[in-house]
């Protein structure tokens, strides 16, 4: 069975939306979830839609211009939050995982990979989600200096739990999933969530291979895929 994961993105205390990760250009969130862009209104209707978990971003955290943390905070007695709050080293995600319920390491943000050893070494694999972010089908990351391939390594050796497969270029334009991307990283195929440009399509396709969690955005607040 595929589990939908539900995302929001947080900006200025409210949940916005906006397509292929420009953030500057989000507005707020119209969901069918909520009379308003309210993030616990949201994530208490999408818990009684079925929800077992959600997925959010904090864009001012990651942006360095702010934070949202007491919001993630009460969103989290309501449903699991799975937290992408622009972890850069092991002091940043130790200090997040007080927060939430699973904390994303990101390849954008992340500062090096001894950090990321770090946390490894340091907390249970339950509560760490590797996200391997992807713009223009090249790996996205502002310290790293690696390629898609070098990152694979790392995955290798640090066999998370959980890897998101975010396509950044596909957010919100509800494409469809990227095949050729899907194909890079089949061997990790148990531990995917495919995230970005998620459709009713890509939902019909993707348990047939294997496929067992995806991050569902705009296609769920617009009422084109339901949680169940």
């Amino acid at each position: 069975m595929l589990t939908k994961v539900p995302v929001l993105d947080l900006k200025n205390g409210i949940a916005v939306s906006g397509k292929s990760g420009f953030r500057d250009t989000y507005t707020p969130l119209q969901s069918i979830y909520g009379s308003s862009s309210n993030l616990i209104e949201i994530a208490t209707n999408l818990k009684l839609n079925s929800a077992n978990e959600i997925y959010i971003a904090d864009l001012d955290l990651i942006e360095s211009v702010g934070h949202n943390i007491d919001k993630i905070q009460m969103v989290n007695t309501v449903l699991p939050v799975i937290f992408d709050g622009g972890v850069k080293n092991f002091e940043s995600f130790k200090f997040f995982i007080q927060y939430a319920y699973k904390i994303i390491v990101a390849t954008e943000t992340l500062e090096s990979i001894d950090e990321l050893r770090k946390i490894f070494d340091t907390f249970p694999k339950e509560r760490i989600v590797v996200s391997v972010d992807i713009k223009d089908n090249e790996l996205l990351n502002n310290n790293l200096n690696m390629c898609l391939k070098d990152f694979k390594e790392v995955l290798r050796e640090f066999d998370p739990n959980e890897i998101i497969l975010l396509d950044v270029s596909s957010v919100g334009t509800n494409n469809g999933t990227n095949y050729k991307l899907f194909n890079e990283f089949e061997e990790f195929r148990d531990k995917l969530i495919l995230g970005g440009g998620i459709n009713s399509e890509s939902i019909k396709e993707l348990p047939s291979l294997g496929i067992k969690k995806v991050l569902i955005g705009t296609s769920l607040h617009n009422g084109e895929i339901t949680i169940l």
